[in-house]
């Protein structure tokens, strides 16, 4: 589908760049880029409406005590 889209010309340089590198036309090169920004991210999962974050490997996991002295700080 053709459009007509206004982009910044270090975009546009780069976006041809990268059709030149992978044998293919700019218009593919953008549209790959967008599909790519566009797709959801990792997203947390949810219990009892809390989103869920992942831990690091070895990272100490916080104490009731800990939890209570940030809430109650102003």
């Amino acid at each position: 589908m053709r459009t007509t889209l206004d982009l910044d010309e270090d975009l546009i340089s780069v976006a041809k760049q990268l059709a030149e590198q992978r044998h293919t036309t700019m218009g593919r090169v953008v549209s790959s880029l967008m599909r790519e920004a566009l797709e959801p991210k990792d997203v947390p999962a949810i219990r009892n409406g809390v989103p869920l974050f992942k831990t690091v490997a070895g990272a100490p996991k916080p104490s009731l005590a800990l939890v209570n002295r940030l809430r109650d700080e102003e």
